[in-house]
């Protein structure tokens, strides 16, 4: 078995009868040793992904790792609040398990949650979608939501950042009938305040095979959930933070939408929901 996206992955079947997966990307900042770090102390810990059996290693600027193969489970799709109090609830398990690691922040972060990126412009360079013939014609409410949200983020830059799993959507989780079964996409930690990273998850934690935007109410229901299961209420500050940086995966996913000719599923969401979402960001 073989596949390709963001990373090579092949399919081994040891002498011993394991099974194994060999993951390769590209990775010219050294991310993935944080990555699969991360993801090693929290199979450790009994959180359920797959086990990484090597570090990262490199040849040239690509990162190779070997890990535990984990098929199985289901993708539970829905966006009401009560799955996202489920959500939310093992985002928080999460969290308390690799937030406080003592390792290399692995920067930059993932392009959709990179709204403090050097570049010019609110969404940080990228070749593949910066030449695109409507790179320079994007919908201007989207322009100026994009520009609020990011300035609200940055504004926040002094609270103190964790790790933790910036592709929290229903894509890369799977259950089974005893409960939560498997988390995927381990390169996406990022570097980035607690109450960032949980709003980036609130937002968008509904999306299966198509990324959209959650409904309000269940980004809230999400939120409040993971506030209960840490037993720790966000400060004034850092719910608005969570309900800017809620938009930020969705601006992304309906910018490339736009550049793409896709059909517009993030971008309406977006385009309903910002003023409300903004308004509690106080943006």
């Amino acid at each position: 078995m073989a596949s390709s996206q963001m990373s090579e992955v092949q399919g081994l079947r040891l002498d011993d009868g394991r099974e194994v997966v060999i993951k390769s990307r590209r990775d010219p900042t050294g991310r993935a040793k944080t990555c699969v770090a991360a993801q090693r102390h929290a199979a450790d810990a009994g959180f359920p992904c797959a086990r990484p059996l090597t570090s990262a290693t490199y040849v040239d600027d690509v990162a190779i790792h070997a890990e535990e193969w984990r098929p199985g489970g289901e993708m539970v799709r829905g966006d009401s609040p009560a799955l996202a109090e489920k959500s939310a609830a093992l985002y928080a398990q999460l969290a308390a398990i690799i937030e406080q690691l003592q390792l290399v922040p692995p920067l930059p972060n993932p392009e959709w949650v990179n709204w403090d990126h050097a570049g010019p412009g609110s969404w940080p360079p990228n070749e593949r979608h910066d030449n695109r013939p409507l790179a320079t014609r994007l919908p201007p409410p989207l322009v100026a939501i994009a520009t609020r949200t990011r300035a609200r983020l940055l504004a926040a830059d002094h609270l103190p950042r964790v790790l933790g799993h910036a592709d929290w959507e229903s894509q890369n989780l799977r259950r089974s009938t005893a409960g939560p079964y498997a988390v995927h996409d381990w390169d996406s930690i990022a570097w980035l305040p607690e109450a960032a990273l949980v709003g980036a998850a609130c937002g968008a934690f509904a999306s299966a095979e198509t990324p959209t935007l959650a409904p309000i109410r269940s980004s809230e229901a999400f939120i409040t959930a993971y506030e209960a299961e840490r037993r720790r209420r966000f400060t004034p500050e850092e719910k608005e933070v969570a309900w800017a940086a809620s938009l930020w995966p969705a601006l992304h996913n309906a910018r490339a939408e736009h550049l793409w000719n896709s059909q517009p599923i993030a971008l309406t969401q977006v385009l309903a929901q910002a003023e409300e979402r903004l308004q509690r960001a106080a943006a």
